[in-house]
């Protein structure tokens, strides 16, 4: 059976098991998890049964539209809600209401946004409840973004988590972490995912989560991405909306919520917390680098279902009331960061960080944690840690969270990317990165190339790679001729930070960090040892500075002294015969603004 045929059936069955509500007063309006008292979370064709149900019941509120399908051909829906019927992203606009973006089930296992924006939904479309929540918002809201791994549900795909009776797998059918694709996009569903995001152009992203972890007091933790990763505009308005006004707002609701707890040491909580390295791979680190301010939500996974249920539907009702009260707020930051990172494309001194390291000045914390004990394992040979819940206690701890600039670079004016780098391109495509394709060879144009060197990969795969961990890297003035099919990518464009996270080579998720440019590496043309021997001899002939080089390399680096190999290869690397191959030659340029100026001329 073909994608579209699956699609088809799973969506008439949908159709087919809804029932038609004659008003919203008519019909029971209970949601599957409530019904079952939380014990059990609906499948995703009973998810979307009910969000058929108030689409019927409220059409100019609710809107579903499909926005992409699985690998086992099973439909992505998002749900756009709206009062008045904002729903296009145009309309949206023209009304000068923000939208905001909440996705649930990214890791299925971890689904209560699913089940608390189905309540949420109902409260705001037919109850009436909730209704002037989105006066002057637009909310859209995907409640299952894995589905093949939300269908894939059992008892025991969550061992440390506390229900429901069964729930869905970390990983979508072929194996991908969608929270670790969102820059390297290659699962079908993340791809789909880019293009909703450029579709509708978010101002807040919302991904809910449940936390791993230590036990404590708290049935939520929160997560923002550092200031140092945002533009000022972004950064004033996430601190105000979230730290100053929504999470004490959501508090005095009788929830407990906490900064993200990732425990410098496991086995002991009064070591403090440090930052878990959010990076363009995840949801909050990708938001950033799209000048957007987002929020990630990790209900406490010892805590009841209904309990996490409730405190994700309590703390997306309040984010929610906190923008609309005030969506002019939002819009300006979003704007402002937008307008920003354009103007920076004239600004040849600014500095863009790439990678980040912990600030070496903790803060202090009160963690609202447990009594505990620890002992001596014999199974492990390790600390065993056990907490005892019936006692509350505060630890006065150290919080290693903030973050500082580490390694960063001047951009240039624009990239060049070879036509024939179609993987490169390809990526740009899905990232909705603006550039401009040169039709005709380009001669003499300057640019500077880096150079690459002493790779160093992973030993074990992650996310279907072995990783690049390290690297030598050199800039080198080029001279070069543009093939046709060549593209120049310009940093005067909003998106430009994402088009630095993927092309320069020492980004921590570029695409050279991911081995799509391994190639690079590979020596094509090998030397045979009985020739490389009269090539060393004819080399140190000619060279006396070469060969005091060698016989010091010999000297120092006893592993090389005993390496026939290495011996051999450190004259073909220094020969014509191996720079012609060009290896570890990144084939990516960068352009400064007179060469840009020269080749929009041309």
């Amino acid at each position: 059976m073909t994608k579209r045929r699956v699609l088809m059936s799973f969506l008439l069955g949908a159709i087919a098991m809804s029932t038609h509500a004659a008003g919203p007063h008519d019909t029971d309006w209970t949601t599957p998890a409530e019904a079952a008292h939380f014990r059990t979370t609906p499948t995703y064709l009973q998810t979307l049964t009910y969000l058929q149900q108030l689409q019927q019941a409220a059409p100019n509120k609710i809107k579903l539209e499909t926005f992409g399908v699985t690998p086992q051909g099973r439909p992505m829906t998002v749900v756009i809600a709206s009062n008045g019927g904002t729903f296009t992203p145009d309309a949206a606009r023209a009304a000068h209401k923000p939208i905001v973006l909440v996705q649930a089930g990214i890791h299925p296992g971890e689904i209560e946004g699913k089940d608390a924006g189905l309540m949420l939904l109902r409260d705001i479309s037919v109850t009436g409840k909730y209704a002037h929540l989105l006066d002057h918002v637009v909310l859209v809201y995907i409640p299952v973004f894995s589905v093949d791994g939300h269908e894939y549900s059992s008892p025991y795909n969550r061992i440390n988590q506390n229900g429901p009776d069964s729930m869905g797998f970390r990983g979508q059918s072929q194996y991908l972490n969608l929270n670790r694709d969102y820059i390297k996009a290659d699962a079908p569903e993340m791809l789909a995912w880019l293009k909703l995001w450029q579709t509708w152009l978010p101002d807040f992203l919302v991904d809910v989560h449940t936390t791993d972890g230590a036990d404590y007091q708290y049935d939520l933790t929160w997560y923002t991405e550092d200031p140092h990763k945002l533009d000022p505009a972004v950064a004033a308005w996430q601190h105000k909306t979230i730290v100053d006004e929504a999470i004490p707002a959501y508090e005095k609701h009788g929830h407990l919520a906490s900064i993200y707890l990732e425990f410098k040491d496991g086995r002991d909580p009064r070591k403090g917390i440090q930052n878990f390295g959010s990076g363009p791979r995840f949801s909050t680190g990708y938001a950033a680098l799209q000048n957007r301010p987002a929020l990630l939500v990790e209900t406490h996974m010892l805590k009841s279902y209904a309990v996490r249920v409730y405190a994700v539907y309590d703390l997306l009702r309040v984010l929610l009331e906190e923008i609309d009260r005030d969506p002019a707020a939002l819009l300006a930051a979003t704007s402002k960061a937008d307008a920003d990172t354009i103007a920076r494309a004239q600004d040849a001194k600014a500095l863009v960080p790439l990678t980040f390291k912990p600030d070496s000045t903790p803060t202090p914390f009160a963690l609202k944690g447990y009594a505990f004990t620890q002992a001596h394992s014999d199974v492990s040979n390790d600390i065993w840690i056990q907490y005892d819940p019936t006692k509350p206690q505060t630890y006065r701890i150290d919080n290693w969270n903030g973050l500082l600039p580490d390694l960063s670079i001047s951009p240039p004016a624009a990239y060049v990317v070879p036509g024939e780098w179609t993987s490169i391109i390809q990526k740009l495509d899905a990232h909705g990165i603006a550039y401009r394709r040169i039709g005709h060879p380009m001669k003499e144009v300057d640019a500077e190339a880096y150079q690459l060197g002493e790779p160093q990969w992973a030993n074990e795969p992650f996310e279907g790679h072995l990783m690049l961990h390290s690297f030598t890297l050199r800039a080198v003035p080029i001279e070069v001729t543009l093939s046709p099919g060549s593209i120049v990518v310009p940093m005067n464009q909003r998106a430009a930070n994402v088009a630095i996270a993927l092309l320069e080579p020492q980004a921590p998720d570029s695409l050279l960090r991911w081995g799509y440019l391994n190639a690079i590496f590979e020596i094509k043309e090998y030397g045979e040892p009985r020739v490389l021997e009269k090539l060393a001899r004819d080399m140190m002939a000619k060279d006396p500075k070469l060969k005091a080089e060698f016989e010091q390399k010999l000297h120092d680096d006893p592993a090389f002294a005993v390496d026939s190999h290495a011996r051999l290869n450190f004259f073909f690397q220094r020969s014509p015969w191996y720079g012609v191959q060009r290896v570890g030659a990144y084939p990516v340029l960068r352009l400064d603004a007179a060469q840009l100026a020269i080749l929009g001329t041309k």
